[in-house]
């Protein structure tokens, strides 16, 4: 499937993967691939422990006080957190709200490449775990419902699934 598109205006060829906007748009993206799991971590400590502190977050992470201390900061700059009288982490509304989607993005992801796609369950979480805070909430919905469709019963998803399970990976690009 080729990313380039004629213009109608004016016939010239645009190629869409080398869009700006595209990419501009991916940097403009202030949920990064490391706040997405700070933000993770603190409701992982306060759904284990009851609460989250800067150590633990460092901890859990493995990364030191001081570089926690600073993402911490940013959480906080944007909204996303902030500390009890007790400097116990907390998550703002949004802050849960965005700790939900990513976790959702995360199982849904990995379900498709596991069962859909076929690939490893290592492959399945490592490539979810790039993409999860990328991900918005249409498109999640959207390949929720797909995989649910194609990892069910029905004749067409078996023959999908059969096709996938005879797909060769038979090139020479360099895996991420």
């Amino acid at each position: 499937m080729s990313d380039v598109t004629r213009n109608e205006a004016n016939g010239a060829e645009h190629d869409e993967s080398n869009d700006s906007s595209h990419w501009r748009e991916f940097s403009h993206n202030y949920l990064s691939h490391s706040r997405a799991h700070y933000l993770m971590a603190i409701d992982a400590l306060r759904a284990e422990l009851g609460y989250s502190l800067t150590t633990d977050v460092s901890e859990m992470l493995e990364v030191s006080g001081g570089a926690a201390s600073m993402a911490l900061a940013q959480l906080k700059i944007g909204g996303w957190g902030s500390e009890d009288p007790n400097r116990f982490l907390l998550l703002t509304e949004e802050g849960k709200r965005i700790t939900e989607l990513v976790s959702q993005n995360f199982s849904i992801l990995s379900r498709f490449f596991e069962l859909v796609l076929g690939v490893s369950h290592e492959k399945a979480v490592g490539d979810a775990c790039k993409m999860e805070h990328l991900m918005g909430l249409e498109t999640s919905r959207r390949l929720a419902w797909l995989t649910e469709l194609l990892a069910g019963e029905g004749a067409h998803a078996a023959h999908v699934r059969k096709h996938m399970k005879e797909f060769h990976n038979d090139t020479d690009l360099v895996d991420l």
